[in-house]
């Protein structure tokens, strides 16, 4: 694990690992999904690798974006630590509630803003749906598929609209983003085909490798960086099966695999 502090980016992203993924855009540092726990059991999940920078490397954040927090492999131990010291949580209704400060709630489609670091006026935060399952897979109590799921659209003058999908499998709802947001620049897709053999049928939980590369043609985004696809004992897909689906799909081009805690441009 390198410990040297990530230096600032003027509008990039690097994956962490699992989920997490630090973006600096509009003069500020945002973290996705931190997950900063050794590896080893986590429940009924087991992590397999740590992430590649500590919560120490990544320094000072600006936001925290949780797309939920009742799955280890999404928010775990040192992850909620770190999400609690920030400034600013953003997140849906019900895991804000469980959180508590800073964390806000955002229902789909509910925008919040925050001051640019930057002096170029405000980063608008817009929740969007996600599915964390089948669409035909039993709902609970308050209508989510296994448990309430929130992915992010972030934008602001200047700056690349940015999708940051959370634990979403539902290309039915990517279509629906598109059509609200049909100017999507960069997307940072959870993909892995996340599965757990008592759920679903141990159907995929996330998105798999084709869904991923449909999902990059709907949004018609420039840009894609996949997370989520490794460091959990329970991805079933990993980088191999997405460059081939990109490749087969003919979307090499967008899809950015860059190593752990190396920078990608979000700019197309």
């Amino acid at each position: 694990m390198a410990t040297s502090e990530l230096p600032r980016q003027e509008c990039a992203a690097t994956v962490l690992g699992g989920p997490t993924a630090v973006i600096d855009m509009g003069g500020l540092r945002i973290v996705s999904d931190p997950t900063f726990d050794e590896a080893g059991p986590h429940g009924y999940l087991t992590k397999t690798r740590g992430p590649a920078r500590t919560e120490d490397a990544v320094g000072s954040v600006d936001l925290v974006l949780v797309s939920h927090d009742l799955h280890p492999d999404n928010l775990d131990e040192r992850g909620r630590a770190f999400a609690k010291a920030s400034p600013l949580i953003l997140t849906g209704p019900l895991t804000a509630a469980r959180l508590g400060s800073p964390a806000v709630g955002l229902a789909p489609w509910d925008s919040h803003s925050v001051a640019r670091g930057d002096g170029e006026g405000d980063l608008s935060v817009l929740a969007v749906p996600a599915v964390h399952g089948p669409e035909d897979g039993d709902r609970d109590a308050d209508g989510h598929v296994n448990c309430e799921v929130t992915g992010f659209v972030l934008s602001g003058r200047g700056l690349p609209t940015v999708y940051v999908s959370g634990d979403n499998a539902s290309l039915r709802v990517v279509a629906e983003i598109s059509r609200r947001v049909p100017d999507v620049t960069a997307a940072l897709l959870n993909a892995g085909a996340a599965r757990v053999p008592t759920k679903f049928d141990g159907r995929p939980l996330s998105l798999d490798s084709r869904r991923a590369a449909a999902a990059a043609a709907v949004l018609r985004a420039d840009v894609v960086v996949p997370a989520h696809y490794d460091g959990w004992a329970h991805f079933s897909e990993g980088g191999a099966d997405l460059e081939l689906a990109f490749h087969e799909a003919g979307l090499s081009s967008l899809l950015r695999t860059a190593a752990h805690g190396s920078w990608v441009d979000l700019r197309p």
